[in-house]
């Protein structure tokens, strides 16, 4: 099998990252020989066990397109070193997307999902980010539509996996301690992934849970490292707490290990998101039976079935949101549902599944 460069632009736990990192295990698993490259100088969020070099960047500006182009300069720095080592750069998102084409001809670019931005420079960047590369994957059918329609790509879909070996069982004390640190003893404890910004719909849950009637849970969000600055969004939304009477904790980026304790710990996972590539938080979640609250986003459409294993409320609306929220929190007996539909749901996503159509995909091209 051909040596294979995966690419990502951070080591912190976003969807793309987590993604980059479970691919490149399972397909080491395989025999294929992998070797993960990503922007940064502080180490993955967690172990890897294949090896990995780090390309650090020097921005001098704080703007987006600074930080991007900054970025994308690095990684052709740094690729360009050891491209000629690799039979195939795979390209996990637009930064290494469009940096990967200039030194190698043999790219396979994976689109998350398309991000919605608004100057030239960065929306020409991201368009090259996905003409240039010779081979397109998705996640998922909703992003081969849009590709297809929006660039005139024909992408091949290869989903995401989920590992249930990586989120262990807790015991209780360690369950009742990280109540305890958030406020929750003897309260529903609402997890939320992903921090506090536009995609994952934090206004739209913050308002939600403010419609709530009766006790209201107590929110713990976890996550929130983004390579975008979200920050006038999340003063805006932590704005709306005081006259809402919520209590809402930020606990931050955590371990893999920490993220598990908290899957196992919460009492219902709130994911109500208004843009996903494909959602790896609920299938980690069904994973640990934390019974979800997503949206009725397409993508989550295309593996989750509202009422069986997941509730989906429209979109952006708050009061569908929270008449979801409070069905789950007042019903036992439709938790329980869920998390039995949750485990039917998880064993059709596994991270080998994935691997095995990668190396299809890479012989193709080889």
């Amino acid at each position: 099998m051909s040596r294979v460069a995966l690419l990502t632009y951070s080591t912190r736990p976003r969807g793309g990252v987590v993604h980059t990192l479970a691919l490149a295990e399972a397909l080491a698993d395989l025999g294929v020989d992998v070797h993960v490259f990503a922007l940064g100088e502080e180490a993955f969020f967690r172990s890897l066990k294949v090896p990995f070099t780090l390309f650090p960047v020097t921005v001098e500006g704080d703007s987006l397109e600074e930080k991007v182009f900054a970025s994308v300069d690095a990684m052709v720095a740094g690729l360009a070193r050891v491209a000629g080592e690799f039979d195939i750069l795979h390209a996990q998102d637009c930064i290494t997307g469009r940096a990967a084409p200039q030194v190698h001809a043999r790219v396979v670019r994976t689109v998350h999902h398309v991000d919605d931005f608004t100057t030239p420079a960065l929306v020409d960047c991201q368009r090259r980010a996905i003409l240039d590369p010779g081979h397109v994957l998705v996640v998922s059918e909703h992003w081969r539509d849009v590709l297809l329609r929006d660039y005139g790509v024909a992408a091949q879909v290869v989903r995401n996996g989920v590992d249930p070996a990586r989120f262990p069982p807790v015991g209780t004390r360690r369950s009742a301690a990280l109540r305890a640190s958030v406020g929750a003893a003897g309260r529903f404890l609402l997890l939320a992934v992903g921090g506090v910004e536009p995609r994952k719909g934090s206004k739209t849950l913050f308002r939600a849970l403010g419609l709530l009637r009766g006790e209201r849970p107590v929110l713990a969000i976890v996550g929130g490292q983004s390579f975008r600055d979200h920050e006038a969004y999340r003063r805006e939304a932590l704005a709306l707490l005081p006259a809402l009477g919520l209590d809402v904790v930020q606990v931050g980026t955590v371990s893999e290990d920490r993220l598990a304790a908290w899957y196992r710990t919460a009492d219902a996972l709130a994911y109500p998101s208004i843009e996903e590539g494909f959602g790896l938080a609920p299938l980690e979640a069904q994973a640990c039976d934390l019974p979800v609250v997503a949206s009725d986003l397409p993508v989550f459409r295309e593996f989750l079935t509202d009422g069986v294993d997941a509730l989906l409320p429209a979109v952006g609306d708050p009061e569908a949101l929270a008449a979801a929220l409070e069905r789950i929190m007042a019903d036992e007996a439709l938790r329980a549902t869920l998390v039995a539909g949750g485990r039917l749901v998880v064993p059709r996503f596994t991270w080998a599944a994935c691997a095995a159509r990668h190396v299809e995909i890479y012989r193709s091209i080889v």
